[in-house]
């Protein structure tokens, strides 16, 4: 199941993200206090974190740089009515934030990023895993190979497969 976090000083936005969010199979955790959504995030693995800017005792920015170190792989998104360039520049460049969404917003405007959001940290987790599977891999070749040289260098010529014109496999009769 995929969880995305929800986090806004104002109440009435949270249930408004919520409701334009229900119609998707998603875990949403909202929270008005920046502690408990602090909190939350060595409990829960978010696909996606959505911050309000403005609240009074973090803002979003700050809050997103924490839940970065936290959760590196999340996607994070802001919430602003406030778009100023300076604000911009600093969540992208520290928060690394993925999408801004404008105070308001359309409700399918919010879906499609969210969406998106989600699709490519599936995909990311999905390339992390396919990484891991190669590192396996590689590393059993590896092995294989070694073995193969000691077995080669005990007894040479053992690993080694002589073959006709055709393909077909010569076995040396030692009459």
């Amino acid at each position: 199941m995929i969880k995305i976090q929800l986090l806004d000083d104002e109440p009435q936005i949270l249930k408004s993200l919520q409701r334009a969010l229900r119609s998707h199979q998603w875990e949403l955790h909202a929270f008005s206090d920046v502690q408990e959504a602090l909190s939350a995030l060595t409990e829960h693995e978010y696909a996606v974190i959505v911050s309000d800017f403005k609240m009074p005792h973090l803002d979003g920015v700050t809050y997103l740089q924490f839940a970065k170190q936290r959760q590196p792989q999340a996607m994070r998104l802001l919430l602003t009515g406030h778009g100023d360039r300076q604000t911009m520049m600093q969540a992208i460049n520290q928060a690394e934030v993925y999408r801004f969404i404008a105070k308001p917003w359309e409700d399918y405007e919010l879906e499609a990023a969210l969406s998106a959001a989600v699709d490519l940290y599936l995909l990311r987790v999905e390339n992390q895993r396919l990484i891991d599977q190669l590192r396996r891999q590689q590393t059993a070749l590896y092995r294989q190979q070694q073995e193969l040289l000691r077995l080669e260098q005990e007894n040479p010529g053992l690993t080694r497969v002589i073959r006709d014109a055709d393909g077909a496999v010569l076995i040396d009769d030692l009459d």
